[in-house]
């Protein structure tokens, strides 16, 4: 599969959410992009011309007259993103990490990074920053505006950065013991963003966890249950199970994993929506969002 290196106005309206309306009008009367034309005459932008609207987007949001910024060369465009971006990290970052992501730049990725760890924790980075653009990235994947490469890679290096912080708040004795909570994906899901950084927030409330990752049948679960009594289960369930309804999934975990004693299961994710308005047992958990569940979270550890 090739890369994508060429966007159409199109793909620049979803990457700016500026209409496509509005493109051609920046284009024609301030000859803000310069795109090349197909043998059918239809526009197509490539990566220069991208970035500079994300650039020049940025500075409009922030107010400038789009009269004034066309009149800018690249490098005072550049210039002046910088200074705003001090007051507007987050609108700074998201754009500079959609940068890194569209041209696999690293660099890119931990120096923006690495400028809002100056004023943010990291659960702030993730909230504010890291959440904001995976939904964003969501809705570019689905429209075709980028490879599945390009969210691989920006995804890959968010995942980093949470197993970073993870391993510094899992060099810590746990002050927690009431229970011990094991992490878990399902059987062909690999969507573990939302699981490692519910996994961060576990140990760093101070209890003690088993990560078991991706990819997990239920039959596995039996072993971790050998070892400790007092689990409690957490599971994120994305686009699995497929073959199976999420109640008939939960019936099964209680069959198989509940049935000489009750564990209890934690379910966040996408296909929890299944589950709306259907009475559980008692030892299920639905939660809503990451933030419901690090305030249950927060609350045991107050208990």
């Amino acid at each position: 599969m090739n890369v994508k290196t060429q966007f159409s106005i199109k793909d620049l309206e979803n990457l700016s959410n500026v209409k496509a309306h509005t493109i051609r009008i920046w284009e024609k009367r301030y000859n803000l992009l310069e795109p090349n034309r197909t043998e059918t005459n239809i526009r197509q932008y490539d990566l220069i011309n991208l970035k500079k609207l994300l650039n020049v987007t940025f500075l409009y949001n922030e107010g400038l007259k789009i009269s004034k910024i066309a009149k800018l060369s690249e490098k005072e465009i550049n210039k002046l993103v910088l200074g705003h971006g001090e007051d507007k990290k987050e609108a700074y970052a998201l754009n500079a990490l959609k940068s890194a992501m569209l041209d696999f730049d690293t660099k890119l990725f931990l120096e923006t990074f690495d400028n809002l760890s100056k004023t943010k924790s990291f659960r702030e980075i993730f909230f504010d920053v890291f959440m904001p653009l995976l939904n964003e990235i969501g809705v570019l994947w689905q429209t075709g505006t980028i490879d599945p490469s390009h969210e691989r890679f920006i995804s890959e290096l968010m995942k980093q950065q949470i197993v970073l912080n993870t391993e510094k708040v899992q060099r810590k004795k746990p002050t927690q013991t009431s229970t011990v909570f094991a992490l878990y994906l399902p059987y062909e899901e690999i969507h573990e963003i939302g699981l490692l950084y519910a996994n961060y927030e576990v140990l760093n409330a101070g209890f003690k966890t088993i990560y078991l990752g991706n990819n997990i049948p239920l039959d596995s679960l039996k072993f971790v249950i050998k070892h400790h009594k007092n689990i409690t289960f957490i599971s994120y369930f994305t686009v699995k199970p497929d073959r199976q309804g999420l109640l008939d999934y939960i019936k099964e975990f209680n069959k198989k994993i509940s049935s000489d004693r009750t564990y209890d299961l934690w379910l966040m994710g996408y296909k929890t929506t299944e589950l709306t308005g259907v009475e559980l047992d008692k030892n299920f958990t639905v939660f809503s969002s990451l933030a419901d569940f690090i305030s249950k979270i927060e609350t045991l550890k107050k208990s």
